[in-house]
């Protein structure tokens, strides 16, 4: 890794900084950015507008297309954070875009459903409120040294609405079978819809516990720092 350039002390300029110094660190970003989980990540995000465009055109085989899409995109999800791990390429720029896209993805599908009247307006604006509460209150703690780690809520969330949004995106009844069991004709939007709300639950439920998490750390580190 290249070193970081050199931070001006208050009131004086700026250091000149080695061309190949700055050289090198461009380079350093660049590869930073360019690995196979976080071009999976870009994927993620270049797919948002396929899905809405499939879901815009409306029909029973656009919207199973689109739900296709989406289930590789929450695959992608899974894969690139795993790689990252395994190939020990876990980026600062992939600890930024992994959450983003995961953010981008779901909230531009569930607000690209509301008029198409699958799901109410009001858990779409609950969902995006917490989640923007949540980031903002990370990256004051990632401010402040304090690491939150996701709890279990979290993650019960992050599935059932990737189960919910999937029944929603589909979106029409249809016909199922599975063997020798005739389902009969299944409409999955109440479904994905009540799962969503039941998504809702463990958002602000482990939105609480962030709040808890990080109010824990802070009076931790004031205690440290007032005994030293």
């Amino acid at each position: 890794m290249s070193e970081p350039l050199p931070q001006p002390e208050p009131g004086k300029k700026r250091p000149k900084v080695d061309p190949e110094q700055r050289k090198a660190r461009r380079k350093s970003l660049a590869e930073d950015a360019v690995n196979l989980p976080n071009l999976l990540t870009f994927a993620r995000i270049a797919i948002i507008p396929v899905v809405l465009w499939l879901l815009d055109r409306g029909t029973p085989q656009d919207c199973v297309t689109a739900a296709l899409v989406y289930a590789a995109a929450a695959i992608t999800d899974l894969l690139d954070g795993y790689l990252a791990r395994k190939l020990g390429v876990v980026s600062v720029l992939g600890k930024f875009l992994d959450p983003l896209a995961d953010k981008l993805l779901v909230m531009a599908t569930l607000i690209w459903m509301v008029p198409m009247g699958r799901i109410p307006e009001w858990v779409v604006i609950l969902l995006l409120g917490r989640e923007i509460s949540i980031t903002g209150l990370r990256s004051i703690a990632s401010s402040e040294g304090v690491v939150i780690a996701a709890g279990g809520g979290g993650k019960s969330k992050t599935a059932l609405q990737m189960v919910g949004i999937l029944c929603l995106v589909i979106g029409y009844p249809y016909h199922l079978d599975i063997g020798i069991y005739d389902l009969g004709v299944v409409d999955l939007v109440p479904v994905g819809r009540w799962l969503i709300y039941i998504s809702l639950v463990f958002s602000f439920g482990s939105g609480f516990e962030y709040v808890r998490l990080f109010a824990e750390a802070v009076e931790a580190k004031d205690r440290r720092q007032a005994e030293n």
